[in-house]
């Protein structure tokens, strides 16, 4: 069975989302995952003059952390996060590679100045999670709209597309039919 390391940066290893999270990522991928501390200094990727944390260089500290060859490593942060052609990103993948990185600051609803929902929270982080690891498998963007390897620019896209990947992207990552993914 693959496994799948979480890794939260300024995020504590026992929070409730990534316990829910990781519960989740395990059905979808058919994989043990395994909370990990990073090994790196993240605060090296933060860009002072945009007041947020450039994706590319957490993926790149990412990849050097240690793991199996058969496993997959998925950042999680509470910060924004940009590439420099983009005002912002909700994650960023190793395209056919074994790191992934997602932000939870825009999938919340308090980003946008509504109330709280938790529930809501994790559905979104779930499908990003699930849309930037399906990269790493080599997996482009979706014309599918409820797969979730369609794009997503604003949290909306989130909310309308399934975390499930359409019958095309599901080879890609060779998960059984049946079950949730």
């Amino acid at each position: 069975m693959p496994l799948l390391h979480l890794v939260p940066i300024f995020l504590p290893p026992e929070s409730p989302v990534l316990a829910r999270l990781a519960t989740r990522l395990g059905r979808i991928f058919a994989s043990t995952v395994a909370v990990r501390t990073p090994r790196f200094d993240p605060e090296t990727a933060f860009d002072g003059s945009r007041g947020q944390y450039h994706s590319t260089r957490l993926l790149a500290q990412l990849l050097d952390e240690p793991i199996t060859n058969e496993g997959r490593i998925l950042g999680v942060v509470p910060m924004d996060l940009f590439i420099p052609i983009l005002t912002y990103v909700f994650g960023e993948a190793q395209l056919d590679g074994r790191a992934a990185v997602v932000s939870l600051f825009r999938l919340d609803n308090a980003h946008y100045g509504l109330p709280k929902n938790d529930d809501l929270l994790l559905d979104r982080l779930v499908k990003e999670a699930t849309h930037e690891l399906g990269h790493t498998y080599g997996l482009v963007h979706c014309g599918d709209t409820s797969c979730v390897m369609h794009s997503s620019t604003y949290v909306e896209d989130i909310d309308v597309k399934s975390e499930k990947f359409c019958s095309a992207c599901l080879p890609a990552v060779r998960l059984p039919r049946t079950g949730r993914a």
